[in-house]
């Protein structure tokens, strides 16, 4: 038996404004979505174009408030190819919420608050 990763989630409370800034700041574009009947909600996979890893947007029709995420201590990563253009980029953009220059790495931060770890691709 084998295991392998296919996807990762995050509920949005603007699915429109999660769909623009993904696609913005890491290039992730729609490959699938996923409609109730009853209109209740809407999961949007986004794709990188290289590999078969999604993330899953979940957008509820019945939420009111933003997500709380508590202590934040989860984040999905991304590899990047050219690491001081992807920086510059995020800094103009304004998303960048944590810079460890020792690991050499940073986190940008999504509209609900979800981080996302940039690090150098190998």
């Amino acid at each position: 038996m084998k295991f392998e990763f296919n996807h990762f989630n995050f509920n949005v409370f603007d699915l429109e404004r999660s769909k623009n800034f993904y696609k913005e700041a890491l290039g992730l574009k729609e490959v699938r979505r996923k409609e109730s009947a009853d209109g209740s909600y809407i999961l949007v996979f986004l794709g990188d174009g290289e590999t078969d890893f999604s993330l899953e947007l979940t957008w509820l029709k019945d939420r009111t408030e933003p997500y709380d995420l508590g202590e934040q201590e989860f984040h999905l990563a991304m590899a990047v190819d050219n690491y001081d253009e992807a920086y510059k980029m995020h800094k103009e953009m304004g998303c960048i919420e944590f810079v460890n220059e020792s690991m050499g790495i940073y986190f940008i931060i999504d509209p609900d608050g979800y981080w996302v770890e940039i690090v150098r691709k190998k």
